[in-house]
């Protein structure tokens, strides 16, 4: 008799909290679920963590998280408690969470009631003040939350004797060349130099305010940076923006409240279909191309962003240097930027690094385009050449293999693979003709590859991967994948027993 499959989460990476002796784990291990929990629960969902801290959601609804914020075992309320066993983060709330997701040091998640909840680094915290489109005043409003945000936060007053704590997060001061060239990095060296002396405070879990009626379904977190997807494919965003990354048209510093992003402005024709701003399409193009009727998809890098449209379309915006928009320059985008070189491809998934973009297309192929200073593009080449327009990966593993989603950390890649298999079809004439299937095998695969220091690629080594290598599991199904900033989650299913 078949056994029902069970439920796994798999870790490698940066886990300084994990082990005793603070190594990285350089192959895939188990991460224990929490003992205390009401039997029969298990593990529903991966949402990677930050700086060396998992997260993960159970079949409850409970937000689950392990490991720690720094190599020091510093206490953050970001990640909870740190240490080898998994726990219930404290939320305020009994709801279900069913979506989260973990920038550099804070978190977002959501409810079953639409509800989104944020704790971390306070910057990236919205204030209680009123929520507005920012596309009806935008010199007003940058005038207004430009300074720096103090505002008191909606937060539970059991957590506000807690709302202290030492926490670091992405500098934004270092130079982007220096970064580049900082081949070897550890984790301590760039937490120590991102850390701004005024930044030091944390803020516990606060429930965000939208605009009446808005419903969020989705949420994703940069470096500082927040976006969150309503169910009628509206992009709200907040944190900071001083590269554009949060699309409003300017380089506002702080953006202390969730402010709707136009992705999408209606044509001026009065037609029903949507069109991208003509500014972010090349000259000479065709006149305004429709993109879509909505957002479909969200994900947030360092410090750009990338959203996919129900018509398969990727718009960027955001830091451009490494050419991570796709616009073939290294210009930042202050608005949502078609990547226009795309238009003739659907693409089904997006995922953003710190500086770099994978997309997955329709028919099972992967382009990504930005920095490749560690291989983290996976085209076979690992220099300080930025490709600034999507490029394909022609990898040989990946063959007859069709890609259904991404991940990216700070400076490696992930996907899940799905077998494609032909069948044959016999005519009249017994003639052959092959028809390229849409249905998957159970041999799902994981591949990863870019920068591999600590281990964050699952390969048993720490030595840096600049095309897609296979990560060994035995006797798992993978099911999704999630990156941190240094490591990688999986969750998969056990094979059955019989």
């Amino acid at each position: 008799m078949n056994e029902k499959k069970k439920s796994e989460v798999l870790m490698w990476g940066y886990f300084p909290g994990v082990t005793a002796q603070r190594s990285p784990l350089t192959s895939p291990a188990i991460v224990r679920f929490p003992e205390a929990e009401v039997a029969g629960d298990s593990w529903k969902d991966v949402c990677a963590g930050g700086c060396g801290f998992g997260m993960a959601i159970s079949a409850s609804g409970k937000l689950i998280t392990w490991g720690s914020a720094d190599d020091q075992g510093q206490s953050y309320l970001t990640s909870g408690k740190h240490g080898e066993i998994p726990e219930v983060y404290p939320l305020p709330t009994s709801d279900l969470i069913v979506k989260a997701a973990a920038g550099w040091a804070h978190c977002v998640s959501v409810t079953d009631k639409n509800e989104v909840y944020s704790w971390g680094w306070k910057e990236c915290v919205p204030s209680v003040q009123v929520t507005r489109s920012w596309s009806s005043s935008v010199k007003k409003s940058e005038e207004e939350t430009s300074t720096k945000q103090s505002s008191t936060q909606v937060c539970p007053r059991s957590y506000r004797s807690k709302s202290t704590g030492s926490i670091s997060g992405p500098n934004d001061k270092i130079s982007a060349d220096e970064t580049m060239k900082r081949r070897k990095v550890t984790p301590q060296q760039e937490i120590e130099s991102s850390t701004p002396a005024d930044e030091t405070l944390s803020m516990p879990p606060c429930l965000v305010n939208f605009d009446s009626g808005v419903k969020i379904t989705s949420v994703a977190a940069g470096g500082r940076h927040t976006l969150a997807l309503s169910d009628v494919g509206q992009v709200w965003g907040w944190g900071y923006s001083g590269e554009g990354q949060l699309g409003l048209g300017s380089r506002i510093k702080t953006v202390a409240s969730p402010h709707l992003i136009p992705c999408i402005e209606p044509s001026s024709n009065g037609r029903d279909s949507s069109v991208i701003n003509q500014e972010s399409l090349a000259a000479g193009t065709e006149q305004r191309k429709s993109i879509g009727n909505y957002i479909k998809g969200i994900a947030c890098g360092g410090r750009h962003s990338a959203v996919i449209t129900d018509a398969g379309v990727v718009l960027a915006f955001g830091w451009g240097q490494y050419g991570q928009c796709g616009q073939g320059n290294s210009d930042d985008l202050l608005r949502p930027s078609c990547v226009s070189s795309l238009l003739g491809t659907r693409i089904e998934a997006v995922a953003a690094g710190l500086w770099h973009t994978i997309c997955i297309c329709a028919e099972g192929r992967v382009r990504a385009f930005g920095g490749n200073q560690f291989g983290q593009l996976g085209l076979g080449t690992n220099s300080d050449q930025c490709e600034n327009v999507p490029r394909l990966l022609d990898a040989s593993v990946l063959e007859t293999k069709k890609d259904k989603m991404a991940s990216c950390g700070a400076r490696h890649s992930a996907i899940l693979t799905g077998k494609l298999f032909y069948y044959l079809m016999c005519r009249d004439s017994c003639s052959i003709t092959f028809n390229l299937s849409n249905f998957y095998t159970e041999d799902d695969k994981i591949f990863c590859w870019g920068w591999n220091k600590y281990g964050q690629l699952g390969l048993g080594d720490t030595i840096d991967r600049n095309m897609p290598a296979q990560v060994p599991l035995k006797d798992y199904t993978p099911k999704n994948i999630a990156c941190g900033w240094w490591h990688t989650l999986l969750l998969c299913e056990t094979a059955p027993s019989i």
